[in-house]
Parts: structure tokens; C-alpha cells; sequence
């Protein structure tokens, strides 16, 4: 986190989105269930192991740090100015969220949403060959040029440690941590 850049630490979720299969973009619900230590109910990614098809296949028993996807709604906008069409759950996000500058909170931030549940974030979500696919050109939109801040535009990561429902209008939350303000890792 760059020093001298101010973080809001109000937000709101403006989208929820779960899929059982591994599908590169998600459907939007009108609630998610989050499970401690577990992920999204009815979620393909949930799990204490990792579900990432590609490290599931070469690390089975690898801890899962990728039980859900938060983006915030802002990147949207931007990659709209750019001529492409993005919605929520088209990334594969489970959260999407408004006010939240995500990809420059610390390794640790904890996520309040909705009335319960907590998630702690891990790392930055990688964008992989799928998202050319999804839309042609979207991945060198969502890898940033920029000297300061972080390498990838495309949310971040999480497990939960607290569960709970969360839906659209909810509030967000962020508490940082007390310690170490690493930036997030690129998961």
C-alpha cells in the first residue's frame, strides 16, 4: 500500500454472484451464504483445499486462499471507457463492490459484509488466458503499467473467517491490520 494514499474504509456490495461450476463468468443471486473456513455455499471454489483447476491438478492439498472473489464495480467504468461491456459476475467475482479500492488494501484486511460475515484477504486475483477469451483484449486492460500500486486490475481473493449472508445493498467494511501492511500477492 503506497504511502500517503488514503483508503476508504466504507463501502457496499452492489452485486453477489455463486456458480457450481467452473464456469469463467458467474450468475449473480440475490444472496450468498459464506461458510467459515469454507467459502460460498453451492460455490465451485469453496473448500479447504484449493479448487483453482490448474493448482487443484498439480497441489491437491494446497489451502485454499481463493474461497471467494471480491471486484470492485469501479473497475467497470474504467474498463467500460475502454469499449468493452463488463457486469457483475462476468469476472468470475463473487462479490462486486462499490467504494472499495481493494487491490491496494495490505495482505490481512479483513472484509465485513453484510451483518456477519468476515473475509480476509490473501492475494490479487491473476488474470489468466480466459479473460482474452471471455472478451478479446480485456487482459492487457486489466495488467497496469503503472510504476506504483498494484501489478493486476482484476480483484482480489480471500477466505472466510466468519460466515453469514451477504446480498446487494449490504454494507463493506474494512478493518486493516494492526501489523505488517504487506501488499497482496499475486495469487
Amino acid at each position: 500500500m503506497p504511502q500517503g494514499h488514503d483508503l476508504s474504509l466504507e463501502g457496499r456490495v452492489v452485486a453477489v454472484a455463486a456458480d457450481r461450476g467452473h464456469h469463467f463468468s458467474k450468475p449473480t443471486r440475490d444472496c450468498i451464504a459464506l461458510v467459515e473456513g469454507h467459502g460460498l455455499e453451492g460455490d465451485a471454489h469453496a473448500g479447504a483445499f484449493v479448487r483453482h483447476r490448474f493448482l487443484a491438478r498439480r497441489r491437491p492439498r494446497l489451502p485454499n486462499l481463493r474461497q471467494v472473489h471480491l471486484i470492485p464495480s469501479e473497475l467497470f467504468a474504467y474498463l467500460g471507457k475502454a469499449g468493452f461491456s463488463i457486469a457483475a459476475g462476468d469476472l468470475g467475482e463473487n462479490v462486486t463492490t462499490a467504494g472499495l479500492d481493494l487491490e491496494r488494501m495490505p495482505l490481512g484486511t479483513l472484509i465485513e459484509l453484510g451483518p456477519t460475515a468476515i473475509v480476509e484477504l490473501t492475494g490479487l486475483r491473476t488474470p489468466c488466458v480466459l479473460i482474452d477469451r471471455f472478451q478479446a483484449g480485456l487482459k492487457r486492460h486489466v495488467l497496469s503499467s503503472a510504476e506504483t500500486g498494484p501489478p493486476f486490475k482484476s480483484g482480489v481473493l480471500g477466505v472466510v473467517r466468519a460466515g453469514g449472508l451477504v446480498a446487494a445493498g449490504d454494507a463493506a467494511r474494512v478493518r486493516l491490520p494492526s501489523s505488517s501492511l504487506r501488499a497482496l500477492p499475486a495469487l
